[in-house]
């Protein structure tokens, strides 16, 4: 059973073990420029990576540029992007945030937050990958994977994205947090599931505060 630890020490070792076994973890996602990057992250939303992979390159092949998209047709968005989840909403967004990209920053991805916000599409979380990714900004992004891993591990008790992310940023020195947020994302993709966690495989059970629970729990 892994000792009681101090917070302070939790993340200390944690993020220790991260940076001597993943020093170079990195988004899945696939992408040239911060272009590419931003109509991945937005069509990623409640979807998979490996899923917006498949389609994301026929849809660069034919909407190169931001200018390309905002000049583009919703149907003509829609039929490449069918697969991801709510693709119709999506293939809107996707429109309206070229159009706005190219008539207000002169087809530049802003690399302020709150900038990026206003595009639609674009949530905090949204906008805090790419400002990360793109920008390396000193943020976090929190999605599913990021507050399930979070509370589970004890680095937060947190239940909402904006909570854990303050959590997480109070804790974690700035130039770690670009970072940790891929860190935790794929940790929770591959060994910290939603259901049926791989405790077994887990190098962080000695500092996972869920660790006694979860490993006696019967798998689904």
């Amino acid at each position: 059973m892994p000792s009681v630890l101090p917070l302070k020490k939790r993340y200390g070792a944690i993020l220790g073990w991260f940076a001597s076994n993943r020093p170079a973890a990195q988004s899945e996602l696939h992408f040239k420029n911060g272009y590419e990057l931003i109509v991945s992250v937005i069509l990623s939303a409640q979807c998979t990576d490996k899923r917006v992979n498949t389609v994301t390159p026929a849809l660069f092949e034919r909407f190169p540029t931001p200018e390309d998209l905002a000049a583009a047709s919703f149907d003509d968005v829609l039929s490449l992007i069918r697969s991801v989840s709510y693709p119709n909403s999506k293939a809107r967004h996707l429109t309206d945030m070229a159009r706005m990209l190219v008539e207000d920053f002169h087809s530049v991805i802003p690399s302020d937050i709150d900038s990026l916000m206003t595009l639609p599409g674009v949530g905090r979380k949204t906008a805090n990958v790419v400002a990360s990714i793109l920008y390396d900004k000193p943020v976090i992004a929190v999605d599913t994977h990021v507050l399930r891993v979070s509370n589970r591990l004890g680095l937060s008790r947190g239940k909402t994205p904006e909570k854990v992310e303050a959590d997480l940023e109070s804790h974690i020195p700035v130039e770690q947090r670009a970072i940790a947020h891929h860190w935790l994302i794929l940790h929770g993709r591959y060994t910290c599931t939603a259901r049926n966690p791989k405790c077994g495989e887990c190098p962080l059970t000695e500092w996972c505060a869920s660790y006694p629970a979860l490993s006696q729990k019967p798998r689904q």
